[in-house]
C-alpha cells in the first residue's frame, strides 16, 4: 500500500509525501497524482522519507519523474541505492 499526501509549499509548489511501498498498482497512482499536480501548474517535489520499498516499475517511474524536473528528496539509503544508474 502507498499513502500519498500533498502538502502545499505556498505559491505554486506542492510536495507529495510518500509512505509505504511503491509497487504494482500504486506506481500508476503516483503517476496520476503527479500528472494532476502538473495540470494545476504546480511545481512538484517528492518526499521519499516514508517509502519502505520500491519495485522495478516504481524505480523507473521515480527516475522518469526526476528527469522531468520533479526533485526526489529525503530518500533512505536503500531507495537511493536503487535509484543509481545501472552499470552494464
Amino acid at each position: 500500500m502507498l499513502k500519498i499526501e500533498a502538502v502545499r509549499n505556498g505559491g505554486r509548489g506542492v510536495t507529495l509525501l510518500l509512505e509505504g511501498r511503491l509497487i504494482g498498482p500504486w506506481v500508476e497512482e503516483l503517476r496520476l497524482a503527479c500528472a494532476q499536480a502538473r495540470r494545476e501548474r504546480m511545481r512538484v517535489s517528492l518526499d521519499l522519507t516514508g517509502l519502505s520499498f520500491v519495485d522495478r516499475a516504481g524505480i523507473a517511474l521515480l527516475r522518469e519523474l526526476a528527469d522531468h524536473d520533479m526533485p526526489l528528496t529525503r530518500c533512505s539509503p536503500f531507495v537511493a541505492e536503487q535509484l543509481k544508474p545501472q552499470e552494464r
